[in-house]
């Protein structure tokens, strides 16, 4: 029965042949370091699932961000466990994406013909970042706002556009329930918009081109 559903559903969507490109394309030998993309992968997801929840009762607003957020930890049911998720998550996925990148370089991985697969992966540690920058201010406790006072500040002092920069970031000279809902909206529809359309890009290039192999040391 379920083999019969399965030819019905290739014989019209042609499934088979996108599964065998996938999951059943050969690949060279490698090592535990080429992990690591699958590993950032992993973390991307925890992130998109345990944001989704967290954002079921998480008010960006400066009366009720940070109440909203000891709610989620204490009264929550598993909420302790999911925003735990999700704020290690955040470190974890910077750290995996800068290693996965140290590997790529190292490895001579960005070289012809991976060019546009690297550029790709360098367009992606950006939006990383960004994930990073907005979410530290959404919790709106101390730390998290002379942080992200500081971290716009330094965005602020580039020369010419740095004032520019700073009131795009802030919605202002000072941070306010502006930047809160702006750094909000950013954390949750920019950049996850920005992360599926490199990350589809990145990801066919992957399947399509392949990866490298190790590098074999010439023999003299």
């Amino acid at each position: 029965m379920i083999t019969k559903i399965a030819n019905w559903f290739d014989e019209r969507v042609g499934w088979k042949a996108v599964w065998e490109t996938i999951f059943l394309r050969k690949i060279p030998k490698v090592n535990w370091l080429y992990t690591l993309g699958s590993a950032t992968l992993f973390t991307a997801v925890n992130q998109a699932v345990t944001g989704i929840l967290l954002t079921i009762y998480y008010v960006p607003t400066p009366d009720h961000a940070y109440d909203s957020v000891q709610y989620i930890t204490t009264q929550i049911p598993m909420g302790w466990l999911i925003r735990g998720l999700h704020h290690w998550g955040a470190s974890a996925m910077v750290i995996l994406t800068v290693l996965h990148m140290l590997r790529v370089i190292l490895l001579g991985a960005y070289k012809y013909p991976r060019e546009v697969t690297w550029f790709t992966g360098v367009f992606l540690l950006l939006v990383v970042v960004g994930f990073g920058f907005t979410g530290y201010l959404l919790p709106w406790d101390q730390k998290a706002y002379w942080g992200s006072s500081v971290g716009t500040r330094i965005a602020g002092s580039t020369p010419v556009v740095g004032d520019w920069i700073l009131r795009v970031m802030r919605g202002g000279p000072d941070l306010s329930a502006i930047t809160l809902v702006r750094f909000f909206g950013v954390h949750v529809w920019v950049l996850p918009a920005s992360l599926i359309l490199l990350l589809g890009i990145h990801m066919y290039l992957v399947i399509k081109i392949g990866i490298s192999a190790v590098p074999k040391r010439e023999e003299e």
